[in-house]
């Protein structure tokens, strides 16, 4: 109750916008959302920017990923990337609420967020959240679908080292059985059309593993919400 609150006269206080400095101002402006958040033509699978009317990128044509569609709200750059940056690593879950607006107001989003029986979190390990102090992905899913929550469900069951700095085949390695269904869990998933939200996706290796974990579990059908996607 407690945060909320604070939530609430947060939003309500006049701010400073963090991209363009505006004041008074949200925290991100319209302006500066207009001008760095236009939507984009994405894989529908994987959410890897592509030429108009390409509906798959060659990758998630050779092998489909276990996801029904992948939605990113922008590409993780200006001023994206350290924005994310300061919300993760600075103690500030206080920017869940802008950036969960973002991800909401991303094309075709909103429908799969109203069909969603279950919006599911990527957990973190316990190392890293006592390093942060907070999962940010449970953060941007409450504010995104506050009742449909469910942050016990997906259970990361191995600490792995951090993707950013690997190729591609040593993170699909990183991250292979790195995360489960939580004992009693699998009932709730079966049939389930679910959202799985994340802040940050690169090659898709931690998002495609959760989600077959989720698809092994039952789930009928699994959108992929992300704040930002690398190129």
């Amino acid at each position: 109750m407690f945060r909320t609150l604070l939530d609430r006269v947060s939003n309500a206080l006049p701010s400073q916008c963090a991209v363009c400095r505006a004041w008074p101002a949200q925290v991100l402006c319209e302006a500066c959302v207009a001008r760095f958040a236009q939507p984009r033509p994405r894989c529908r699978s994987c959410a890897l920017p592509t030429p108009a009317g390409v509906d798959r990128c060659g990758a998630c044509i050779r092998e489909i990923p276990p996801l029904e569609q992948c939605l990113a709200a922008v590409t993780y750059e200006y001023p994206w990337d350290g924005l994310i940056t300061r919300y993760k690593f600075g103690a500030s879950p206080g920017w869940s609420a802008p950036l969960a607006l973002l991800m909401r107001s991303t094309p075709w989003a909103e429908p799969a967020l109203e069909a969603a029986e279950l919006v599911l979190p990527m957990p973190l390990s316990r190392e890293r959240l006592r390093q942060r102090g907070f999962n940010q992905a449970l953060e941007l899913a409450r504010h995104l679908a506050p009742g449909k929550v469910a942050g016990d469900v997906l259970r990361r069951l191995r600490d792995t080292p951090a993707q950013s700095a690997l190729p591609r085949e040593q993170r699909l390695r990183n991250v292979r059985g790195a995360f489960g269904v939580a004992t009693g869990g699998a009932p709730a998933l079966l049939g389930r059309r679910v959202v799985l939200v994340d802040d940050v996706m690169t090659s898709g290796a931690t998002l495609f593993a959760a989600a077959q974990a989720l698809r092994t579990a039952g789930a009928a059908h699994i959108t992929g919400l992300v704040l930002a996607r690398t190129e």
